[in-house]
């Protein structure tokens, strides 16, 4: 007689489960699709109905203002591939380096630099040195290495690479000394390809980083041939809320600003700018998911 009930009451937590886990997708999907829904409603429609999941009245007005110069948009995105393309890689390589210095327990220096990089994770030195250290001393100004080197290192992504390369066995590294493979060698041949789901985690992190960054293309870009695709929409959604909230004065030159799409301009944006990435994600989350449990699993 206590089977069934057993049996009963697993179902019903299962299914509380289940329905919990469908609640939480539907808090991420309804906000993504009221977006588009959104970016793909006349301007009008918006003010009298309010946002809708389904529009009453279609338009691709706020696309069509975005896409009037489609060459500077192109090369706006091809600027923040590149960007993120070789940031990530760098990135995932200098934090992979550290990290494996960091995690050999043979290093003498392990105890100084792990708290070197630590200290960085709580203090630094602020935005002004920043700037004076990339324009003054680096001179990278208006140039592809001012978007990539103020994000190239972090500290934290170094201490979650320490704690996945910590669990590499030790004895692995010694054998291969014994065999006698050098330094680099053990680190391409045996480290890496072991840390291929925490390189994968990570590089998605960092790679949505690059993606989303427009503050330093802010600070440091004056050319406009590297302005990267946030920055561009950034400016575009500028000169839009300047035209809509100085009507009267545009109104002068017999410019219409009444009908400009500014609701939907900015979620069609938004689109836009995180678009690509949505679609890059599932083809790595396999190895996020391993990258976010091995360590629980070794350890």
């Amino acid at each position: 007689m206590n089977k069934p009930k057993k049996k009963t009451s697993f179902s019903i937590v299962q299914l509380l489960i289940h329905l919990l886990f469908i609640l939480v997708t539907l808090s991420m999907i309804v906000p993504f699709v009221l977006i588009i829904s959104i970016s793909l409603t006349e301007e009008q429609s918006i003010a009298e109905y309010g946002y809708q999941l389904i529009p009453k009245d279609f338009t691709g007005r706020a696309y069509s203002y975005i896409f009037q110069a489609p060459d500077i948009l192109l090369h706006a995105y091809g600027v923040t591939i590149l960007v993120t393309v070789i940031g990530t890689v760098l990135s995932l390589l200098i934090t992979a380096m550290l990290g494996y210095v960091v995690s050999r327990r043979d290093f003498r220096y392990r105890g100084p630099a792990t708290f070197y990089i630590f200290f960085t994770m709580l203090f630094n030195g602020g935005l002004v040195p920043s700037y004076i250290l990339i324009t003054q001393y680096l001179h990278l100004t208006n140039s592809l290495w001012s978007l990539i080197v103020p994000s190239l290192i972090s500290p934290f992504y170094i201490m979650v690479m320490k704690g996945f390369m910590s669990k590499v066995p030790f004895e692995i590294i010694e054998s291969a000394k014994v065999d006698g493979a050098r330094e680099i060698r053990i680190f391409a041949t045996i480290v890496l390809p072991l840390a291929g789901p925490a390189l994968a985690t990570l590089g998605v992190f960092l790679a949505f980083g690059f993606w989303n960054s427009w503050f330093s293309a802010l600070l440091y870009i004056n050319d406009e041939r590297w302005i990267p695709i946030q920055l561009l929409l950034v400016r575009m959604m500028q000169n839009l809320d300047y035209l809509t909230s100085n009507s009267e004065f545009i109104g002068q030159f017999g410019i219409d600003t009444s009908n400009f799409p500014t609701l939907s301009a900015r979620m069609a944006m938004a689109i836009l700018a995180g678009g690509p990435m949505i679609f890059v994600f599932p083809f790595f989350q396999r190895y996020f998911v391993q990258g976010l449990t091995v360590g629980s699993l070794k350890g």
